[in-house]
C-alpha cells in the first residue's frame, strides 16, 4: 500500500500537469495538516514542470498573538523551499456569523493575492472529510441538489486536489515528512455549525448508523453533482425566453432554475434568494390569479406583464 505521503503528491499531480511551464499558481496554507501536506506535496510536484508555487497565509486576527502562528507558517513554507510566501492580514466582519465572516475574508483576501500575483489557478487544501461536512451542512439547511453536491474538484480558478484523501492521511503524511501541524482552536469549538457536525455528528452517524457514513456522503454528493451539472445546462438553454406558456411545460426543477437564473442576472442579492420567492414567482407562472409582483432582495421586482416574466429595479 502507498504511504499516505506518496497518496497525496499523487492526488495533486494531475492538476499541476495541466498548468503551462512558467505558469505562477497560489497555495493556500493555515498551517493545518491538510494544508500543509497540500504545500510540501504540490512543492516537490511542481519543480520538475518549472511552475512558480507561490503560498499564501491569512491571518484573521481572530485570536491574541495570531500573527505568530502566520509568521511560523511562513517559515515552514520556506524551510519546504517556497521562495514567495504571502502573508495576509484581513478584518473578519461578523455581519454574517464567525466562520462566513472568516471565509469571505479569506476569499477576498486571496481574490487580490491573484489580481497582484498574475496566479492562473488557487490550490486549496479541502479533504474527503470536508467533503462529507459540507454535504450534511447542506442537507441541515434544506439545499437543493447544487448544495447537496459540496465542492468540486475544480471551480473556476480554484482547485482542490485532496477531496479524495482523508484529513488522517494528511496528518500521516505530515508526520512522514516531519512537518509539525498546527490545530486551530477554532477547530475545538462545537459553537461552530462545522465543527459540531466534524466532532459531534458524524461521529455519532458513524457509531450508531454505519461507520461508512463519510464515503456514502461523499459519494452522494458526486452522484449529486452529476445531475446538477445536466439539469443546469439543461436550463441554460431554454433560459432565452421568459414567456409563461412555455416555461409552464417545462419541469419544475428547469423552471426554477431559469427563475434564479434570471433573478440574480437582473441584480437580486446572490445568497438572499429564498426558497419561498422562487415558489411564488413559479406561481406567476403556473399558478397565475392576477396576483401582484414578488419582490427580492437587491431591489429587484418580478411581475407577469402580458405572459411573460418581467425582471426590473
Amino acid at each position: 500500500m502507498a504511504s499516505a505521503s506518496v497518496a497525496v503528491r499523487s492526488a495533486v499531480k494531475p492538476h499541476l500537469e495541466k498548468l503551462e511551464a512558467g505558469d505562477s499558481f497560489l497555495v493556500a496554507v493555515s498551517g493545518g495538516a491538510d494544508s500543509l501536506a497540500l504545500a510540501k506535496a504540490i512543492f516537490i510536484e511542481s519543480q520538475p514542470l518549472a511552475l512558480n508555487a507561490i503560498a499564501i497565509t491569512i491571518d484573521h486576527q481572530l485570536q491574541e498573538n495570531s500573527h505568530l502562528q502566520a509568521e511560523k507558517v511562513s517559515a515552514q513554507l520556506k524551510e519546504i523551499g517556497y521562495v514567495q510566501v504571502i502573508v495576509q492580514k484581513v478584518v473578519v466582519s461578523l455581519d454574517s456569523g464567525l466562520e462566513a465572516g472568516a471565509r469571505d475574508a479569506r476569499y477576498a483576501a486571496i481574490a487580490q493575492s491573484v489580481e497582484e500575483t498574475k496566479a492562473v489557478k488557487v490550490f486549496l487544501g479541502h479533504t474527503h472529510n470536508d467533503q462529507a461536512e459540507t454535504v450534511l451542512l447542506g442537507l441541515a439547511r434544506g439545499s437543493g441538489a447544487r448544495s447537496l453536491s459540496a465542492m468540486a474538484a475544480e471551480n473556476g480558478m480554484y482547485l482542490r486536489p485532496l477531496l479524495s484523501i482523508t484529513r488522517n492521511e494528511t496528518e500521516a503524511a505530515c508526520d512522514e515528512w516531519g512537518l509539525k501541524y498546527w490545530n486551530d482552536p477554532h477547530n475545538l469549538n462545537t459553537e461552530f455549525t462545522r465543527v459540531k457536525i466534524r466532532r459531534e455528528v458524524i461521529p455519532y452517524l458513524e457509531e450508531h448508523l454505519d461507520p461508512g457514513i463519510s464515503r456514502a456522503l461523499v459519494r452522494t454528493a458526486s452522484l449529486l453533482r452529476d445531475d446538477a451539472d445536466a439539469l443546469d445546462l439543461w436550463a441554460e438553454r431554454e433560459a432565452t425566453d421568459l414567456e409563461c406558456e412555455r416555461l409552464a411545460t417545462l419541469p419544475k426543477a428547469i423552471r426554477t432554475r431559469i427563475i434564479r437564473r434570471a433573478a440574480l442576472a437582473a441584480g437580486a442579492t446572490p445568497g438572499k434568494l429564498t426558497y419561498e420567492q422562487i415558489g411564488a414567482i413559479d406561481a406567476l407562472i403556473c399558478a397565475w390569479k392576477g396576483q401582484g409582483e414578488v419582490s427580492l432582495a437587491g431591489g429587484v421586482k418580478v411581475e407577469r406583464i402580458s405572459g411573460r416574466l418581467s425582471l426590473s429595479r
